[in-house]
């Protein structure tokens, strides 16, 4: 039987190159699936070429008004809301500190750090009355250590590591799991393409050859891993992180 039968569960920034490989995975593993995005077009074609198991709502996660309504949609469309993957996110142009203006951080902070907040606040409710469920949060790497000229987005990830734990502790008794993954460097549009207000991708300043698997990370890598922590089989994994990143953080491979 395939792991989601009769489940609901809610992506943001469903329409992504991260994003819709999640809302596909799932749907396929039996799944009810709630597309969440700012992209009305991309996230209507999803949901129609899925079928009747698939919804797009918009969804500014900055909006706590936008964020009661996607969470109402779940539950009157499908009757209850089981999983919510925050996984909408944006990067900011890179700059040093000094030259970073303070909207920037802001948005960044925003959608980053206060979209999955208010996330986990709107959902709540749901998942209590689904008797449980999961949460992952999709941070990164880059919340893991310092990363000159990317202040804003290191911080919002570094706070989302705070967050998750905090989540993790006062839901866990309502069997809500809350759990964190840190991609490495994925390829999608976030990687290829330029950050608004940037010249230039950071695909184009990086080369996965030094490291240990020698390749940019695929969606389908961080979707099997997300499939794993929303599903019963991990029953007893909350407040936890996981690196993916093909050994980027271990440094480079040392050459025969």
């Amino acid at each position: 039987m395939p792991r989601f039968d009769n489940q609901t569960v809610l992506v943001t920034g469903g329409t992504g190159g991260q994003g819709s490989s999640h809302v596909r995975a799932f749907h396929a593993e039996g799944a009810n699936v709630v597309i969440g995005g700012i992209d009305a077009r991309r996230g209507t074609a999803l949901a129609d070429e899925l079928g009747p198991r698939a919804r797009f709502v918009r969804l500014d996660v900055t909006d706590e008004s936008s964020w009661a309504a996607a969470a109402s949609a779940a539950e009157a469309a499908f009757g209850a809301l089981n999983v919510l993957v925050n996984n909408a996110g944006v990067q900011n142009p890179p700059a040093t500190i000094e030259d970073t203006d303070q909207a920037t951080w802001s948005r960044v902070l925003g959608i980053n750090l206060t979209g999955t907040f208010l996330g986990i606040k709107a959902t709540t409710p749901a998942l209590r009355r689904a008797a449980g469920g999961a949460i992952v949060n999709i941070a990164s790497i880059m919340g893991l250590g310092g990363t000159a000229h990317y202040a804003p987005y290191v911080a919002s990830k570094w706070a989302v590591r705070g967050l998750t734990q905090t989540a993790a502790l006062e839901l866990g008794r309502d069997h809500i799991r809350v759990n964190t993954i840190h991609p490495g460097v994925i390829s999608t549009p976030f990687i290829h393409e330029p950050a608004a207000g940037a010249t230039a991708a950071i695909a184009d300043f990086y080369s996965p050859e030094p490291f240990a698997v020698p390749r940019l990370g695929e969606p389908a890598d961080v979707t099997r891993l997300l499939l794993f922590l929303t599903s019963s089989d991990a029953s007893f994994v909350t407040g936890s992180e996981y690196v993916i990143d093909g050994g980027l953080l271990l440094g480079p491979a040392l050459q025969a």
